[in-house]
């Protein structure tokens, strides 16, 4: 039987320019990375026990959440119980964030025998003691420290707790890396690269209103669970990366630009890996390339 050599000829073609495509893909996922400053420095702490507090999730599950301190973790500023009410009941209630580190889940036993499983919360020193002591900030920060463990591990907690007695933890706590620099650090860039050309705090007080930024994220490879993710965010106004601060959380973005141009806060639908992230802002084309390593599904 003859075979159609114009088929065949199609399909070789479309298997050459699939291919050339990957490796255009590559080319570019190399390029980005070598372009993106080492930002994996980090130091090991040993949490100090703190007190512990026990809850359940959605499906019943017991959990516990052993609350620990370290001097190593930085304070979030410091309040009045009438200053975080009035942060609390104004439009934009995260404006107040606490510096913490969460721990992975380890399972442990509980005093009836039975499997749980432990979380360990590291904050500061100083901040703990307030919680400790206030009653107000303690249940700020518990409903904070909930909401990022649901954030991190999907999953939902009840907001009915109970503070262990006479213990200040449960199980092990673990030594826990952490960042040593808290926010990537924006590489000025005079030139666009061919690959990254787009497809299509405390603010002083100035005129205007910040605006929401243009922006686009592109997930490499587009199917399936992304390897990295791309953010382009176009910045008309802004002259130079110094006026720029960008804030990257495990699954959110925030950048402001200053003086009151620009405000973004995006959540992103995976746990992007921090320490490896990097962010490059051009001049010429005013936008902010962001290149963000996605966790292992």
């Amino acid at each position: 039987m003859a075979s159609d050599k114009s088929l065949l000829s199609a399909e070789m073609n479309t298997n050459m320019e699939e291919a050339l495509y990957e490796q255009m893909l590559m080319k570019a996922k190399q390029e980005i990375e070598s372009r993106i400053p080492t930002l994996a420095e980090t130091r090991q702490i040993r949490p100090q026990p703190g007190f512990c507090i026990k809850t359940r999730t959605s499906k019943n599950t017991k959990i516990f959440i052993n609350i620990c301190k370290s001097s190593q973790i930085p304070a979030p500023p410091d309040l009045s119980e009438q200053k975080l009410v009035s942060i609390l009941e104004s439009d934009d209630p995260s404006g107040y964030r606490v510096p913490m580190s969460l721990g992975e889940p380890h399972v442990e036993v509980d005093n009836s025998g039975g499997g749980c499983t432990a979380y360990d919360i590291v904050i500061n020193g100083t901040f703990f003691e307030k919680i400790k002591n206030n009653e107000l900030f303690r249940e700020f920060f518990i409903t904070v420290a909930m909401e990022g463990l649901e954030n991190k591990y999907e999953m939902e907690l009840s907001r009915e707790w109970k503070m262990l007695k006479n213990r200040k933890f449960l199980g092990s706590i673990f030594d826990q890396n952490i960042r040593t620099k808290s926010k990537p650090m924006i590489q000025e860039l005079d030139t666009v690269p061919s690959q990254l050309t787009p497809s299509k705090s405390l603010i002083s007080e100035v005129e205007s209103s910040p605006v929401k930024p243009d922006y686009t994220i592109v997930a490499e490879p587009p199917d399936g669970h992304p390897g990295f993710l791309v953010a382009e965010i176009s910045l008309p106004k802004v002259s130079s990366a110094r006026s720029l601060v960008l804030d990257l959380g495990e699954d959110r973005i925030v950048l402001v630009g200053r003086p009151d141009l620009y405000h973004l806060d995006v959540f992103i639908p995976y746990n992007i890996i921090q320490e490896q992230s990097g962010a490059q802002f051009n001049k010429d084309s005013k936008v902010l390339t962001i290149t963000m390593p996605v966790q292992p599904a």
